[in-house]
């Protein structure tokens, strides 16, 4: 397959909210890698459909902000019906450039990949000029999305992706917020499907930045990665904190009972500690045992 026709076969989505500045420019350069370029206007107040819609892309206009995982789930629907055999989303504050298109929908239209993530920190001299507080907050991400998919992930908030038809195919996952990056790759490594990375370019003097406080956006994922790991590895999130509980209980009783037959006393405050670090234990270890069936059999 030649250059023209690889690029014919990519289906470009893109989510926007209030990006009227920049979304015609990110649209007519993501046409020159894509055949199908798709806007999410995810309620926007200003003119960004309009805009998007004038630089030739096709453009979905929802009447409230949803969020991003939501657009991003109605975009993916749209390049389903499409069916292009490499759909590559990438945001539209201008963060991404669109000529990596080509490159993040390669091991994909090869088929050696069914995910391709594409790593800010694959390129060290890239990675260098990234933000320190992001640089921070994108490995404490990344070591949560890591634990909760099961796989080695540098950059598992990276909003520019490909995914194959299968990949499309396997979009059944609720998502809500920020989180469906680390979600897909929990549902996708999950699956067995083929996840890889490749090196791209960001650039952060951007417009409108971030739409939500970096704080706040970066608490916002971490909680919804919790929670996916408390579903997805429920023996990690409960059972080993509360086997661990378990036994530093047993332990202090023993010390509680070695102190009575020493000195003939009670000593309150070891036997309470270690009687609620016994409950607290044994409670989690439950709780992880129970959740652990449920999701086997939600397996099945």
């Amino acid at each position: 397959m030649d250059t023209a026709d690889a690029n014919t076969a990519i289906a470009a989505i893109i989510p926007a909210y209030n990006e009227g500045l920049v979304i015609g420019s990110v649209v007519l350069n993501a046409r020159r890698f894509a055949g199908h370029v798709i806007v999410v206007d995810d309620g926007s107040k200003d003119n960004t459909s309009e805009i998007a819609r004038l630089a030739g892309a096709e453009v979905i206009t929802l009447e409230e902000n949803a969020g991003k995982s939501h657009a991003m789930m109605i975009a993916f629907a749209r390049a389903k019906e499409i069916g292009s055999p490499a759909t590559v989303m990438l945001d539209g504050d201008g963060q991404h450039d669109p000529a990596e298109i080509p490159a993040v929908a390669a091991p994909v239209l090869a088929g050696a990949a069914d995910l391709v993530v594409g790593s800010r920190f694959l390129n060290a001299k890239d990675s260098e000029e990234i933000p320190g507080y992001r640089q921070i907050g994108q490995k404490v991400l990344n070591s949560a999305t890591n634990v909760s998919s099961g796989m080695k992930c540098s950059d598992s908030q990276s909003g520019y992706r490909a995914l194959s038809r299968k990949a499309l195919e396997n979009m059944d996952f609720a998502a809500n917020g920020y989180g469906i990056e680390s979600e897909m790759l929990a549902h996708f490594a999950e699956r067995g499907l083929v996840i890889t990375e490749v090196p791209i370019t960001v650039t952060y003097e951007v417009p409108h930045k971030h739409k939500m406080n970096p704080v706040k956006h970066g608490l916002s994922v971490l909680g919804g990665i919790i929670q996916l790991v408390s579903i997805k590895r429920p023996l990690m999130c409960f059972g080993v904190p509360g086997f661990i509980l378990t036994v530093v209980g047993i332990f202090m009783a023993v010390q509680a009972f070695d102190i009575v037959a020493k000195t003939g006393v009670w000593s309150t405050n070891v036997t309470l500690i270690s009687m609620m670090m016994l409950m607290l234990g044994m409670l989690l270890v439950i709780t992880a045992l129970i959740l652990y069936s449920i999701s086997a059999l939600m397996r099945k």
